[in-house]
């Protein structure tokens, strides 16, 4: 199970847009929580779904 559940976030972590991937870096913390929270968003919805793929895959 732990394996299954890393493997997801991982796939979530692969797919982050660019945009997610230059915010999480920026010194503005409202940047930088806006992009904790898409991400945070992202994986509960892959782990949610059992899957990191998205339903285009």
């Amino acid at each position: 199970m732990e394996e299954q559940t890393n493997a997801i976030i991982l796939r979530v972590l692969e797919r982050a847009p660019q945009w997610i991937r230059h915010d999480l870096e920026s010194k503005d913390v409202g940047v930088r929580a806006r992009a904790e929270e898409t991400l945070a968003a992202m994986i509960a919805n892959a782990l949610g779904e059992g899957t990191g793929a998205s339903s285009e895959d």
